[in-house]
């Protein structure tokens, strides 16, 4: 069967999700065409079909267009006449309505009000933090009790309410549903899993694995400590002259001294060498990796030190990596995005001998996106990465470093000289 239409989106954007899963209890195929945000959705063809420019965007084969993610679930859900994707009667239909907008204003809402913060681009604030927490287990218990009797929202099968909902709590329960917090929802939790175990969610999402530990917002450090108020000098006291001791007790006191000495040595354990990072047991490379930081902050980036890179390159040795913020559509301001990258950068530390990366944010503000590459020692994303706290925020795929095209676009990312260019970071 031909496509009925294509969904313009960046990597992995979940709010496409639903409309993917929905299409697919369908029967039907939509194309997700390569799409790079922030330069491909200010192009004069994008934005004389879609004069916002926001994504997710459908464009139809019959010429249909439409913009926000819930009208274009809720079109393809519609695109078959004998769906049941809105249950069997004028009364399931209304519910499932009901459940796609509970959906969106009391999950995605207040659930983008409590991680936001914990990703880094939004800043911290208790008060919203807290009735964002109590307004989604309020939520969550109407859901529960609910589903105490039933196995989906609407009718004996899955609707668009159960796709809209479960699309929206799969983030909760990968970084902040733990255990102890799922406890009070088990009705919720027997639904959720198996929802996104099913075949057609599966396609869309994949695996969903449930949080051990929630997330937790931590407070950036700051860079320098207040300064202690200097205390007042005390008055000297007068030096009271040494009294003489006995030589015999100061010789004790040295045998003494001396033995403690010994003991200290003997029972003190040594403190054990840090464990070494798989990366150094990788085979020599040419490209040393300080001499290319180095040359690529005194020299222009193109052509000299794009042309330095190349002819040290090791495909063998290093691997290089298109990397894409997941949650683009949720960015607002540009120096928070761009505060976003440090923040990430900052998690990285333990990278620095074994990676370099520039990521820029492009766009404007209330809509604009993270970008860029990284050059990562070895063939696989290492432990010093992938156990980054804010990693599971990005998508890293692996590009092919000859490719020209590739080469061109990585000049220009290093550069900063993409289209729509507002700022960004380099990590090295």
């Amino acid at each position: 069967m031909a496509p009925i239409g294509k969904i313009y989106t960046y990597p992995s954007n979940f709010r496409v999700a639903r409309s993917q899963i929905a299409a697919a209890y369908n029967g039907l195929e939509v194309e997700i065409p390569d799409f790079q945000y922030g330069t491909d959705n200010k192009s004069a063809d994008f934005l004389a079909k879609f004069p916002l420019g926001k994504v997710p965007a459908y464009e139809g084969a019959d010429g249909t267009r439409l913009f926000e993610s819930s009208a274009i679930a809720y079109y393809i859900a519609a695109y078959k006449d004998d769906t049941t994707l809105f249950g069997r009667t004028k009364a399931e239909a209304g519910l499932v309505h009901q459940w796609i907008h509970f959906a969106d204003s009391e999950i995605l809402k207040n659930g983008s009000t409590w991680i936001s913060p914990i990703r880094g681009y939004l800043p911290f604030n208790k008060a919203a933090h807290d009735t964002a927490v109590e307004s989604l287990k309020r939520a969550l218990s109407v859901l529960n009790k609910i589903l105490l009797t039933q196995t989906y929202l609407v009718g004996e099968s899955i609707t668009l309410a159960d796709i809209s909902v479960v699309c929206n709590l799969i983030h909760l329960y990968k970084l902040v549903f733990d255990k102890e917090f799922r406890k009070d929802y088990k009705n919720v939790t027997r639904w959720f899993l198996t929802a996104v175990n099913q075949k057609h969610f599966k396609a869309v999402i994949g695996d969903v694995p449930l949080c051990e530990v929630a997330a937790k917002y931590v407070a950036p450090k700051k860079e320098k400590e207040e300064k202690k108020p200097r205390e007042e000098k005390k008055p000297r006291e007068e030096k009271k002259p040494k009294e003489e001791k006995p030589k015999e007790e100061k010789k004790e006191k040295k045998e003494k001294k001396k033995e403690d000495e010994e003991e200290d040595d003997f029972d003190e354990p040594k403190p054990e060498p840090k464990a070494k990072s798989a990366l150094d047991s990788l085979p020599p490379t040419p490209l040393v990796l300080d001499e290319w930081k180095r040359f690529y902050s005194n020299n222009n980036t193109i052509p000299e030190a794009m042309n330095w890179l190349w002819d040290h390159f090791d495909p063998e040795g290093w691997s290089i990596w298109k990397v894409d913020y997941k949650y683009n559509e949720e960015l607002s301001l540009i120096f928070m995005s761009s505060n976003l990258i440090g923040g990430f950068f900052n998690r990285l530390e333990r990278a620095r001998k074994y990676a370099f990366g520039s990521l820029i944010v492009t766009g404007e503000d209330h809509n604009n996106a993270i970008s860029g590459y990284f050059i990562i020692r070895g063939q696989e994303i290492p432990e010093e990465v992938y156990d980054a706290a804010d990693f599971e925020s990005f998508t890293f795929n692996k590009v092919d470093s000859a490719s020209p095209e590739i080469r061109e676009d990585i000049a220009q990312y290093f550069a900063w000289n993409k289209d729509g260019f507002k700022d960004g970071k380099v990590y090295k």
